[in-house]
């Protein structure tokens, strides 16, 4: 038994990234989920990179979070606590907050504070010349 062609056609969705500016965060919906695209700094990305491991709850480096150019993050826009969806450029580190229970990602989408246990989820994706494939 295979798919159907409208199970298929959600399988994965395109988005073109190329007008996004640096410092933003364009939010899009993938398996009627929110999908975060942030295209940071060179600032953020230095920033990011430099955070002691030791200090994060569910440690992971920044680099670990990209596939590619790590000027790019695509982090699904849910929050891990209990499912919220986050506010972008928000919270005490500048990448996302849900108001709900107050957690507080980086621009990485690491949990630095609040009672999310863990990072917001990376969903599969590629990247090349502009283009965004998710899923």
């Amino acid at each position: 038994m295979s798919a159907s062609a409208d199970v298929l056609a959600l399988a994965s969705a395109e988005f073109n990234v190329s007008d996004i500016a640096e410092g933003t965060t364009l939010t899009v919906k993938w398996r009627g989920k929110p999908v975060m695209i942030r295209h940071r700094t060179d600032d953020e990305v230095a920033k990011e990179a430099a955070v002691d491991l030791n200090s994060l709850r569910d440690p992971q480096k920044d680099e670990d979070r990209v596939q590619g150019d790590p000027k790019w993050l695509i982090v699904l826009g849910i929050c891990t606590h209990l499912g919220c969806v986050p506010i972008s450029g928000a919270g005490d580190y500048g990448g996302w907050f849900c108001p709900c229970h107050g957690s507080h990602y980086d621009v990485s989408g690491r949990i630095r504070k609040g009672p999310a246990p863990a990072n917001l989820e990376l969903p599969p994706y590629t990247l090349q010349d502009g283009k965004l494939v998710v899923g």
